[in-house]
C-alpha cells in the first residue's frame, strides 16, 4: 500500500440491550431514511473504554443510567459494497439503574419506548439494521459473555 491510498477501518459502536419484564428499550431516531428505531447505541469515542461508551450513549439517547452486566455478542455488519460502511457492534447486556425523564436527549433522538419482541418484530422495516432484531434474540436464547473477555492494555 502507497501513502496515497486511504486505510480502511470499520466503526466500532456499542449498543445496550435492555430488558425490563419482557419489554426492551428502544430508541427512535432520525436518519438519512426517516425516523428509524435502534437500541440506545453509538460511536466509540476516543480514548474510552466500551463499557463507559455503552454507558454514555445510552444516558445521551434515553436518559437512562445503564449499567452493563456482560457482553451480548461482537456483531460485523457491511453495509454494502457501495457504501463502503462497515460496523463493529459491541452489544452489551444489562439493566437501568435510574432514569433522568428531565434530560435533553441527544440531537436526533425523537424519543424511546419498551416493546416486546412481537413489536419488535413487527417493525423490522423501521429498525436502523437488522442487528436490532438479531441482538434481541440473542439476548433471549441466553448468549452471555462476561465482561472481562473485554481486555484493555495497560502500560
Amino acid at each position: 500500500m502507497n501513502s496515497i491510498e486511504t486505510i480502511w477501518r470499520p466503526d466500532v459502536t456499542v449498543a445496550a440491550i435492555i430488558e425490563h419484564r419482557g419489554r426492551f428499550l428502544l430508541i427512535e431516531e432520525v436518519t438519512r431514511r426517516g425516523p428509524m428505531l435502534n437500541q440506545p447505541a453509538g460511536h466509540l469515542e476516543p480514548g474510552e473504554t466500551l463499557t463507559a461508551a455503552v454507558i454514555r450513549e445510552t444516558l445521551e439517547e434515553c436518559a437512562h443510567h445503564f449499567e452493563p452486566e456482560s457482553l451480548l455478542g461482537i456483531y460485523h455488519h457491511c453495509q454494502g459494497t457501495d457504501t463502503g460502511l462497515t460496523y463493529m457492534r459491541f452489544a452489551f447486556a444489562g439493566h437501568t439503574i435510574g432514569h433522568e425523564p428531565a434530560r435533553a436527549l441527544d440531537e436526533g433522538i425523537i424519543g424511546y419506548a419498551w416493546l416486546s419482541l412481537e413489536e419488535i418484530r413487527a417493525s423490522q422495516a423501521r429498525h436502523r439494521s437488522p442487528l436490532v432484531l438479531q441482538c434481541v434474540e440473542d439476548y433471549l436464547a441466553g448468549t452471555r459473555y462476561p465482561l472481562d473477555i473485554l481486555n484493555r492494555y495497560r502500560p
